[in-house]
């Protein structure tokens, strides 16, 4: 998949800054982009995983860019991002159109009930908007540094 074929999908986000704005996913070409799909912010295994990224901020930046989506509103992320002190930019995919595109949507269950919603999953992308290496059904504990090894 290359980022061309999804450019009419366009989200609210709030970048690096805190600051609120509209993103057409072409705005992430240029530099290698970790596009990391994520299910709720503020629970345990979605903050840890946001944590680990802005924790080694320094072995991401000077190589890629990492943004965050998941279906949580605008006032989510920024509360997500502000608590966290998270460095990178966050998108709201509330209609779930970026992670469907993506194949980051579907069928889960939890507690014996099936129910639809983000399924984990992060995708490296190169500088010319192509898709050269995705994870999905990721585990948390590890998965970092599994994605930042691969930059090198």
């Amino acid at each position: 998949m290359n980022l061309k074929d999804i450019n009419n999908i366009i989200l609210t986000g709030i970048d690096e800054n805190g600051e609120e704005r509209e993103y057409k996913i072409s705005d992430f070409t240029g530099k290698r982009t970790i596009l990391y799909f994520y299910p709720k912010d503020n629970t345990s295994g979605c903050t840890q995983e946001a944590c680990d990224f802005k924790e080694n901020k320094k072995r991401w930046t000077s190589k890629s860019q990492v943004v965050g989506v998941s279906p949580d509103s605008i006032k989510s992320h920024k509360n997500f991002r502000e608590k966290h002190e998270l460095n990178f930019v966050l998108l709201s995919d509330s209609n779930h159109a970026l992670a469907e595109a993506f194949g980051a949507w579907g069928e889960k269950s939890m507690y014996g009930k099936k129910y639809m919603g983000i399924i984990r999953s992060t995708f490296l992308i190169d500088e010319t908007g192509e898709v050269v290496k995705e994870w999905r059904k990721v585990k948390v504990k590890g998965h970092v540094d599994e994605v930042l090894a691969e930059l090198t």
